[in-house]
């Protein structure tokens, strides 16, 4: 990354950056979205081997490119969470109309 030389760079730089985090957040909603049509049963929303496949593979790419591993596991676990209360909901809406 190159050095910025001041602090309007910088967070021009973030900026640029959270565009390109929403954008990839928001696809990722979608396929969670998705995902819930998929899963039989609501507590299916929850696969805790899969929150923990997922954690240990962000900590190994952090690491790989000099990230924190610890501040990605807590950004991931957050996100995680977020994302499993907008799929339980989800999950609601799809399969409490069909009863």
């Amino acid at each position: 990354m190159p050095q910025c030389q001041s602090l309007a760079e910088i967070r021009d730089n973030i900026d640029r950056l959270d565009r390109q985090i929403v954008t990839l957040l928001t696809e990722r909603q979608g396929y969670v979205g998705q995902a819930a049509g998929f899963k039989p049963t609501r507590a299916d929303v929850v696969v805790p081997e899969r929150i923990e496949d997922i954690v240990r593979k962000v900590r190994a790419q952090a690491a790989g490119l000099g990230g924190n591993p610890d501040l990605l596991e807590r950004i991931y676990r957050a996100m995680i969470d977020a994302y499993i209360a907008f799929e339980d909901r989800r999950w609601g809406e799809l399969h409490e109309r069909q009863d």
